[in-house]
């Protein structure tokens, strides 16, 4: 299990336990974090899963595949340098402690 922080907008911090296996998408979803609509379920689809991964984030996170990378130019919410989509970063151990911040809309 790691802890996953997600800011919101207003500042309100959510720290959840996502399993091992899961993705940061699925963690927030199964614990009820505002802000993650996920439509597609985690297929990289969407883009309603956006995320800022912390400007501090020392994690090693997966490197973002081209889909991934397509779907950033379409969020609801700017794509910044640390744009994520959420269902495609795998949570293991070596994420224990990543701070994402949920942008203020995703649709």
């Amino acid at each position: 299990m790691a802890k996953i922080t997600y800011i919101q907008t207003d500042g309100t911090s959510t720290i959840v336990d996502v399993k091992d296996g899961d993705s940061v998408m699925r963690g927030a979803k199964l614990n009820g974090v505002p802000g993650i609509v996920a439509e597609c379920g985690g297929g990289a689809s969407c883009g309603t899963c956006h995320v800022y991964v912390d400007k501090d984030n020392t994690k090693p996170l997966s490197a973002m595949h081209a889909v991934e990378d397509e779907l950033l130019y379409c969020t609801a919410s700017p794509r910044l340098d640390n744009s994520r989509l959420s269902c495609q970063i795998p949570v293991s151990d070596d994420v224990d402690g990543l701070v994402v911040h949920v942008p203020e809309k995703q649709i």
